[in-house]
């Protein structure tokens, strides 16, 4: 997730080629159509949830044992 403003500039809006989440949200929005803009914000919401578990759960495996930590 970015500053809206680059995003928009850098990435363009033809929406079907370089249309991001963000902005398609935005877009929604704009029309006047919120449940769209809803349903996209609610799938950007339950994707960031599902990565934050998913590099947790790695980290979580990778750690070692707090009783290995101490230098001998």
């Amino acid at each position: 997730m970015g500053e809206f403003g680059v995003v928009l500039m850098i990435g363009g809006n033809i929406p079907g080629v370089t249309q991001t989440i963000s902005i398609a949200i935005y877009d929604n929005v704009q029309a006047l159509d919120y449940a769209s803009a809803n349903h996209a914000a609610l799938l950007l919401l339950v994707l960031s949830f599902a990565i934050l578990s998913v590099v947790y759960g790695f980290n979580r495996r990778r750690r070692k044992p707090p009783h290995e930590w101490a230098i001998r």
